[in-house]
């Protein structure tokens, strides 16, 4: 690790390619003054600049770089400085063809697109590490140089992010040779002796593909693994190129919940976590579900080091890759940025500075347009929410938050889940996880996102949505965690496999905290085709039923139809000084939100700010060492809202007493600060 990022100011800016602009100095004057005019105050540069940066092998251009990196710094605008390996320069690719990746069926890939690479070519790792420390030697010192941004977007060339070559054949092989030991031990933990496939020579193994081996979920799980560790591979080896001459932090921009990286494991090699945001805003009626699946990527980004991250790139206005790519509304692009804030970011980002004028990315939102400069209503926009972030930066840089609840979302429990042939067809683990985060959001509860790996103790609730693999260790550590009072909250199609993916044999790993028994699993063809009648009322049951029976536990709700008409759907069972519930069901959010709001109520939870917040409007807590907590409520209607809250609530930026009444105008972010809450842990 290098040195721990930590800014004195929020930050403000985003990807800027001057290299586009070389030949119109005027551009590069003029971007410098709407810079400062729009309270910018860092950009990032060298993102996808390699041909730029090396027109042919050996022969280096930075003179361009450097300058710019000089200019900006005199403006007071500091640089993100990225290694430009997201995409590789034709040079490369025709010199050396083997850097590029082989696709499932053998063929190896054409030039072009970002991220096609293998990432264990020996020749690609040289050539990558020869420009990274060029770059590092001649700028990594720099005065104006904040951090590095190693790459960009790993893995997002649109495909699994996989290589099938020979190398990576060898290398994935040479992997379950360090992790297996022997043969059998792999045979027995990938249960290979079912349909005879037996392997009897290392040789033998090959990655999963559609015209080979690819019913053997063991081997999926493992291949997969290794695909994610050796990105990581890649991404270190990047970094140690760039530590040979400069001590500055480094990040990596992160995409969401990205499926094939286990970013948990990833960010371990960081200094600073950042991100890119792009919610799809306005693409339905109702955007609190876009805002609820915003706020829990910030959740999971804010988690894995327990600390502030970085929203490296979002944009102004629209993009231009989705079928449907609306503009953000007035009011939108403040709210969606402060959203981040709130959530834990130290800084608002942009792809990009100034719209390029042709390629892919063209009609993708930009802070300056290709006709309006300043005169839009976006670069108006960027400009006030500039302004504001530049008031609010000292109280907010840097501080932190204590979620009191985690949701366990771990890499290779989705890996596993998916790739299951089992009660349903295409099982997804993110919505499901989803559905038990938004009654939290909802409620303005922050919660952290755990690996199973992960300590439990820091938290008064934790929640697994289909935790169908149960890693070593994984049942006893939640045990401890309940019997010394902890709350647990799991679903149906939990605790079924190890982490080799082998099925459990005998009793469920937690029959003894959870209090009951798993009798079978059942698929009903649609939602609703079953009942659960909890509290007085009846409601539709999802697709997937666990049908059990009680030992300890008591029924908290029951099946209203069918072979399992009243056996328990929700149970409760006190273990030790804690609680565990156990959700046999899928349930609709109406259902979810009436069982959350009594676990928390009863964990003395609710209510920070308001007692009931309207539908849309939810609150995030960031707080300074001085106790000083910032409350920002949100609002994600298109229209007005007026609630009470809190007597104490001071407005952070108008000193403004609300004195219990909190008034919002549409898409609006209100900051407040408060005092401690009652029954924080």
């Amino acid at each position: 690790m290098g040195s721990r990022y930590e800014p004195d100011r929020l930050l403000h800016g985003g990807d800027y390619n001057p290299e586009q602009w070389l030949d119109h100095p005027e551009v590069l004057a003029e971007d410098i003054r709407l810079m400062k005019e729009a309270h910018i105050n860092c950009v990032t540069l060298g993102v996808f600049s390699w041909a730029t940066l090396e027109p042919e092998e050996g022969k280096w251009n930075f003179e361009w770089l450097e300058k710019m990196i000089g200019r900006l710094y005199d403006n007071g605008i500091g640089t993100v400085l990225a290694t430009p390996t997201g995409a590789m320069p034709h040079w490369l690719t025709a010199k050396y063809p083997e850097v590029m990746q082989v696709r499932e069926d053998g063929r190896r890939n054409l030039p072009g697109r970002r991220h096609n690479f293998c990432y264990t070519s020996p020749k690609m790792r040289e050539r990558s590490g020869a420009v990274n420390r060029e770059l590092s030697r001649r700028l990594g010192s720099h005065p104006g140089v904040l951090l590095w941004h190693i790459s960009n977007e790993y893995g997002g060339n649109g495909t699994d992010a996989s290589c099938h070559c020979e190398l990576c054949q060898e290398a994935f092989r040479g992997w379950l040779k360090e992790k297996y030991q022997t043969l059998d031990r792999l045979n027995g933990a990938w249960w290979t002796s079912f349909w005879s496939h037996t392997y009897t020579a290392w040789e033998q193994i090959h990655s999963p593909v559609p015209d080979g081996e690819s019913m053997l979920t063991g081997l999926a799980l493992d291949w997969r693994r290794f695909v994610s560790a050796g990105i990581t591979d890649f991404m270190k080896e990047e970094i140690r190129a760039v530590r040979e001459f400069s001590d500055r932090p480094v990040t990596t921009n992160f995409m969401e919940f990205f499926k094939p990286i286990d970013y948990h494991k990833m960010q371990e090699s960081l200094d600073i976590v950042s991100w890119d945001s792009y919610p799809a805003w306005h693409s339905e009626e109702d955007d609190t579900g876009t805002a609820m699946r915003a706020a829990a990527c910030h959740a999971l980004m804010r988690s894995m080091k327990k600390a502030p991250f970085l929203l490296m790139e979002s944009t102004p206005s629209g993009v231009n890759w989705r079928s449907f790519n609306p503009v953000k509304r007035p009011g939108m692009h403040e709210l969606s940025s402060l959203q981040a804030v709130a959530c834990g970011s130290d800084s608002v980002q942009y792809f990009q500075w100034r719209g390029s004028r042709g390629g892919y990315e063209k009609l993708h939102g930009a802070v300056l347009d290709h006709r309006n400069g300043a005169d839009s209503r976006t670069y108006r926009e960027v400009k006030r929410l500039g302004e504001r972030l530049s008031a609010l930066s000292e109280k907010v840089v840097g501080s932190g938050g204590s979620a009191s609840a985690a949701i366990i979302f771990d890499w290779e429990n989705w890996w596993a889940v998916e790739e299951t042939t089992g009660p349903i067809s295409g099982m997804e683990y993110v919505p499901a996880v989803l559905s038990q985060y938004r009654p939290l959001w909802e409620k303005g509860i922050d919660a952290d996102f755990i690996p199973m790996d992960a300590p439990l103790t820091d938290y008064r609730l934790v929640i697994a949505p289909l935790n169908y693999m149960y890693k070593k260790g994984y049942a006893e550590k939640v045990a401890r965690y309940v019997k010394e009072g902890g709350v647990y909250v799991t679903t149906c199609f939990s605790g079924l496999v190890d982490d080799t993916d082998l099925c459990f044999t005998g009793p469920h790993p937690l029959e003894e905290t959870l209090g009951i028994v798993v009798e079978e699993t059942d698929a009903l063809d649609h939602a609703g085709r079953n009942v659960v009648e909890y509290e007085g009322r009846k409601y539709a049951a999802g697709r997937l039923c666990d049908v059990v029976r009680l030992r300890g536990a008591s029924a908290l709700a029951e099946y209203g139809s069918d072979y399992f008409k009243g056996k328990p759907a929700i149970t409760e069972h006190a273990f030790g000084r804690g609680r565990a519930y156990y959700l046999a069901c899928e349930f609709p959010p109406e259902l979810l939100n009436r069982l959350y709001g009594m676990i928390l109520s009863d964990l003395g939870l609710c209510g920070s700010f308001a007692e009931k917040l309207p539908e849309g409007v939810t609150v995030n807590t960031r707080e300074k060492e001085t106790k000083e907590r910032l409350m920002f409520i949100q609002n994600f209607n298109p229209f007005p809202v007026e609630f009470s809250c809190r007597d104490d609530a001071v407005d952070a930026e108008t000193g403004e007493r609300l004195e219990g009444h909190c008034p919002m105008g549409p898409y609006a972010c209100r900051i407040c600060i408060c005092g401690p809450a009652d029954g924080r842990k």
